[in-house]
């Protein structure tokens, strides 16, 4: 059972530690003049210790008193088709209990997600539901503990303890390796995201240990993380084509680097003679030619389960924490399915 306190300090639970007024306390987090230098870092030092956030909507009810009216959904590109069908299954979801969704794009930025988290946090969301750029949320732990409910999506917390809803991502590279295997393939070059994003590392270690589980470690050349755009993965594909023992297959960990990858297949006229294999769907990416294999995650579900989860805590449910983990399942459409004997004929 959970033990977390329901209410949030207030401005006289700041005035009473700081031994100031509450105009004094209004004043200082609202960044007015007139306040000696001595009171104000005695205010700051109760905030802190407090974990009071200032609430920009003062008419706002006690969130134990009142129903939600506004979570938010902290995603991580909405232009990405992956976090646009994953926000459109929490806006279902919210919508059926007339909820408002505030949803905004992190970039893989960590001061930007603290900055909006904060900014959102001021403003009484009733809930949050992360897919955190950061790599631990303790800045979290004072919301927390004064009531904030949230929810992590796509990435497991750290330093905090809440719900999450999650995808195996090593299991399903290691699907695309082991299909790209079965098909006789040994040159398997990986196109990776950014090392220290949790589901990138998730990815290639599944990949990498899939290869040495069948006795066939990658040619290190081959893996190339660090790639954020299609541009990215397009010029990373060009540059292994052109070895002199270039890969025969490819594994794009990302449906971006997948479009970056059948680019750079085309410019090379490669598209039917080197096997590629992407993860995550993307719009369209059953009409290329040849329609593209794919690790496919079941997003609506991941979105669902989610804001399922968020407004049960926000209905009162206090049991432990959950940590759901959803099974991807590899779809086969052509691209993954090429031979490795098509690429020695070029």
């Amino acid at each position: 059972m959970s033990d977390r306190p329901r209410s949030r300090a207030t401005m006289r639970d700041v005035a009473a530690v700081a031994g100031v007024s509450v105009k004094t306390v209004s004043r200082v987090v609202n960044d007015e003049p007139a306040v000696s230098p001595a009171a104000a870092t005695r205010v700051r030092r109760a905030v802190e210790q407090l974990g009071y956030r200032h609430d920009l909507t003062a008419s706002n009810l006690r969130r134990s008193v009142r129903r939600p009216s506004t979570v938010a959904a902290m995603l991580q590109d909405l232009s990405n088709p992956y976090s646009a069908r994953l926000l459109q299954a929490i806006e279902l979801v919210a919508h059926e209990r007339d909820v408002a969704v505030v949803a905004s794009s992190l970039d893989e930025e960590p001061e930007r997600e603290r900055r909006l988290v904060e900014g959102l946090v001021r403003r009484r969301v009733d809930g949050l539901l992360l897919m955190p750029a950061t790599t631990r949320q303790d800045y979290l732990l004072p919301d927390l503990h004064a009531g904030l409910e949230a929810v992590f999506v796509d990435r497991r917390p750290h330093g905090v303890d809440v719900d999450s809803v999650t995808v195996d991502g090593s299991r399903g590279a290691a699907m695309a390796a082991a299909h790209l295997l079965a098909a006789g393939h040994r040159r398997i070059a990986f196109l990776g995201d950014l090392p220290r994003i949790e589901t990138a590392a998730a990815r290639c270690a599944g990949f990498v240990g899939e290869l040495e589980r069948q006795g066939t470690p990658p040619d290190p050349r081959l893996v190339v993380t660090g790639l954020r755009t299609p541009a990215d993965a397009t010029g990373a594909l060009l540059g292994l084509l052109d070895l002199d023992d270039p890969p025969t297959a490819v594994f794009a960990a990302r449906n971006t680097l997948a479009e970056g990858a059948v680019r750079a297949l085309r410019q090379r006229d490669a598209a039917w003679t080197t096997a590629l294999v992407g993860f995550d769907d993307f719009p369209l990416a059953d009409l290329l030619d040849p329609p593209l294999t794919v690790v496919q995650q079941d997003v609506g579900a991941i979105g669902s389960e989610a804001a399922r989860r968020l407004f049960a805590r926000l209905a009162g449910d206090d049991s432990p924490p959950c940590h759901v983990e959803l099974e991807p399942v590899l779809v086969t459409r052509g691209s993954g399915e090429i031979a490795p004997s098509a690429a020695r004929r070029r």
